[in-house]
């Protein structure tokens, strides 16, 4: 632990060191997150979160207002362990959003970028069903299409004139409600059917890195 904590040291001081004043015009993101799920009961039950990526040009106004463009990955597999059923498998989401933000730096290496992603989604999912010996049986394959709307705080460290790093927070609101049949579970496994319609959610807290391609 205390290794970590000297490497975290040496690298702000290394970023204190080599900081510039920035003001970003044209950048280029790239986040990568776990997504942690909730609200949904048998989302939030049965659904692990493996990773979250996303990637994005983005462009920031005089005033510090800024737009953005690009696309979102995540992944999910079923915790074998909380299925009534055996089945094994994932979820796999792919879209595209548009991002409207405010950010700005606060001193010469730190700065706050905050945000909305809003954009359409594909998610499928892919599952095994086993017998007791671990035989495949069955396979299921489920697939809808949704909005996605993305609250995001962005924490940012700069490294030079032309990148910086960042701590990223994001809460996914995906329109549509998580069903257990979507991954071939019987919907009459012990959760409330009334809790099936509310929306699929869940937080996401990662890393980040942008580059600035120039200043304005």
């Amino acid at each position: 632990m205390k290794n970590i904590f000297l490497i975290l040291g040496l690298f702000l001081f290394s970023v204190q060191a080599n900081s510039q004043k920035i003001e970003p015009k044209w950048t280029w993101n790239v986040e990568l997150g776990l997504p942690v799920a909730l609200a949904n009961e048998p989302f939030d039950d049965v659904m692990q979160g493996l990773v979250g990526l996303s990637t994005y040009a983005q462009y920031s106004l005089p005033f510090h207002l800024h737009f953005g463009l690009g696309g979102r990955y995540s992944l999910f597999t079923i915790n074998e362990f909380k299925v009534p059923t055996p089945v094994g498998g994932s979820i796999h989401s792919a879209g595209g959003f548009l991002k409207v933000g405010f950010d700005k730096f606060l001193s010469d290496r730190f700065a706050v970028d905050f945000g909305v992603k809003v954009g359409y989604l594909f998610s499928g999912s892919v599952v095994e069903e086993t017998n007791p010996e671990g035989e495949v049986i069955a396979n299921h394959t489920n697939s809808n299409e949704s909005m996605l709307v993305e609250p995001t705080l962005g924490l940012i460290l700069s490294a030079d004139e032309r990148s910086s790093y960042r701590f990223t927070f994001g809460y996914n609101f995906q329109g549509y409600g998580f069903r257990p049949s979507f991954i071939g579970v019987n919907t009459n496994s012990g959760w409330d059917p009334s809790g099936f319609d509310k929306l699929t959610q869940y937080l996401i807290v990662g890393f980040g890195y942008t580059h600035y391609f120039r200043s304005k």
